[in-house]
């Protein structure tokens, strides 16, 4: 198989699960940076390859693919080792429920295009932002831990990493860059901590990335 590509950027929360789900399934890749903050996604050259404009991309068996669940799910499918998502269809359901909540409800709306439209373009202030991102992602971690809690084990659900975790521990990254309390989720600060001690999580995190020149 030829080495995979991935179009990458450091700080991206939906590159970053991508990032954890290729390192679990011990995949070869070469890393391409998609600068966000030049906004490079937008070049005519990147939107030729994925027209949405938007990271993570994945180049692999011949395919280019988008979206980072929709590429979860594709590498559990194609490398079905050590599993991302339970097999049984209740608990199927119930993980990537937990992975869209993140992925789909949070995230979307406090990612960085929002948060420079908000202030660039609405005009608010960079309190007025904050304040935004932090409602939001309360908004989403309540209902998580709940939803989490009574199956949870070392992991949101049971004992090994699933593709919720994958999701969780990005967003909990970018929860401490905006100084939100997380004191309330014990059963997500249980994931987190398991999940970091393991390579492919402790891999993946931005600190470890290439950085844009």
């Amino acid at each position: 198989m030829p080495q995979a590509i991935f179009y990458d950027y450091w700080r991206s929360s939906a590159a970053y699960r991508v990032r954890i789900a290729l390192k679990m399934k011990g995949i070869d890749y070469e890393t391409r940076q998609v600068n966000l903050l030049e906004s490079e996604q937008k070049s005519d050259e990147y939107r030729a390859l994925n027209p949405q404009g938007l990271v993570p991309m994945l180049e692999i068996d011949g395919h280019r693919l988008t979206q980072s669940l929709a590429i979860l799910n594709y590498l559990d499918v194609r490398f079905p080792t050590q599993p991302l998502i339970p097999a049984s269809a209740a608990e199927r359901a119930h993980v990537v429920a937990m992975s869209m909540l993140i992925a789909c409800d949070i995230h979307p709306i406090n990612n960085l295009r929002v948060l420079k439209y908000l202030k660039s373009k609405l005009g608010h202030s960079q309190e007025e932002v904050d304040a935004w991102y932090v409602h939001w992602i309360t908004e989403g971690l309540r209902p998580l831990e709940d939803m989490a809690a009574p199956r949870a084990g070392k992991f949101l659900f049971r004992d090994a990493p699933t593709a919720a975790d994958i999701c969780l521990v990005p967003q909990l990254y970018n929860a401490r860059r905006f100084n939100v309390p997380l004191d309330d989720y014990p059963t997500l600060m249980r994931a987190e901590e398991n999940a970091n001690r393991l390579e492919a999580f402790a891999a993946a995190h931005p600190d470890r990335q290439e950085m844009p020149q």
